[in-house]
């Protein structure tokens, strides 16, 4: 973000006078080249990546902020900042860290903020240190501060359904004035009849951290673009500007570079436990963009532009094919559109080198 100052010394006397670099040989920064395309376009820019590493990441805006975290894999961090260009000039702050030898202890991943009833609440998947991938679990905590920004966190405990089975990457939907949790799970308990596929399930919530009921499910790897690797995960729900509400979801294995976004539409706002009641479309609506240097596209989230009139999609990515489900995925913002029937546009994930406005103000 360009601050007032910065630009009217720019304006006034360019940049040479302001940084008082002139011809000192050095060689231009990433930084001045914002503030010189600034001052030719008028029009303040950015590029991705946003951080050098960060898988699953997810914003939520509130009060004209935005809260920020991702995977690390042994604590739950989050940053704030008032513009989501500026995230790598947001300290990270370690709001908890899990005790040792517990049912949550390891692989903490993909965590996500939510703001229900007036108070926050941090899911995450996590899992023991025996076992780990046949053990992981969704979990949840409290925080009934002002601000999400401090070590005030209370853990409520596991969240889960009736059947208890591997679950990972958990979010919340809002419909027909009650709240619902979608994450991504097995079938069963036994990672080998299971084989390793993940669905998606959604089952009613009877507070913020418990469940009310069995899990349904409502979608599976069928597709031919989700079954490289056979997996449905990174749920996260939004609407159009009609109120059309959209699950968007990451198909296909994080360790190929085809995982890709694609969508499905809640045609009964009011029954979302029915899978009837989603319609999905058939082809991903995000993907890989070799020529542009960008694999893996997912895992995404969405924010509201600072004035609220643009949508945002957030993912991360890799820059080089086979990185993988390494620290390589890097998160990534671009302007998202929605055509004359409500349905979302993403595009294509642009280029490292691409120069993209910033979300209006």
């Amino acid at each position: 973000m360009i601050k007032l100052p910065e630009l009217f010394c720019i304006m006034a006397f360019s940049v040479a006078a302001c940084s008082q670099k002139g011809n000192s040989g050095k060689q231009t920064t990433d930084r001045e080249e914002e503030l010189r395309d600034t001052v030719e376009t008028g029009v303040a820019t950015f590029s991705n990546p946003l951080l050098d590493s960060g898988a699953d990441p997810w914003v939520l805006k509130k009060g004209g902020q935005y809260y920020y975290t991702h995977t690390t894999g042994n604590r739950l961090v989050l940053r704030q900042t008032d513009h989501m260009e500026n995230l790598d000039s947001a300290v990270p702050l370690t709001i908890w860290k899990p005790d040792p030898g517990q049912e949550y202890s390891h692989d903490l991943w993909a965590p996500e903020i939510h703001f229900i009833n007036d108070k926050w609440y941090m899911y995450f998947a996590a899992t023991t240190d025996q076992d780990r991938d046949r053990n992981r679990r969704m979990f949840v905590l409290e925080n009934s501060s002002d601000s999400p920004m401090n070590t005030e966190w209370e853990f409520k405990g596991k969240i889960t359904d009736t059947s208890d089975h591997w679950a990972i990457d958990g979010t919340v939907l809002e419909t027909g004035g009650a709240h619902y949790f979608i994450w991504s799970g097995w079938r069963t308990r036994d990672q080998p009849e299971n084989s390793g596929k993940q669905q998606l399930y959604i089952a009613r919530m009877e507070n913020p951290w418990t469940l009310s009921g069995e899990r349904v499910m409502i979608s599976e790897p069928e597709l031919e673009w989700e079954r490289h690797g056979l997996v449905n995960e990174g749920p996260v729900a939004w609407k159009n500007p009609a109120g059309d509400i959209f699950l968007f979801y990451s198909g296909s294995g994080c360790w190929t570079d085809d995982y890709a976004i694609g969508v499905l539409k809640l045609t009964d706002p009011d029954n979302p436990l029915d899978p009837g009641s989603w319609e999905k479309y058939p082809e991903a609506v995000f993907s890989k963009n070799p020529g542009q240097g960008v694999y893996a596209p997912g895992h995404n989230s969405f924010f509201k532009s600072p004035d609220g009139s643009e949508d945002w999609i957030l993912y991360h990515a890799n820059d080089n094919p086979g990185d993988g489900c390494s620290p390589a995925r890097k998160p990534r913002m671009q302007k998202m559109e929605w055509d004359s029937n409500g349905f979302p546009r993403p595009g294509i994930p642009v280029s490292r080198d691409s120069v993209l406005s910033v979300p209006s103000n």
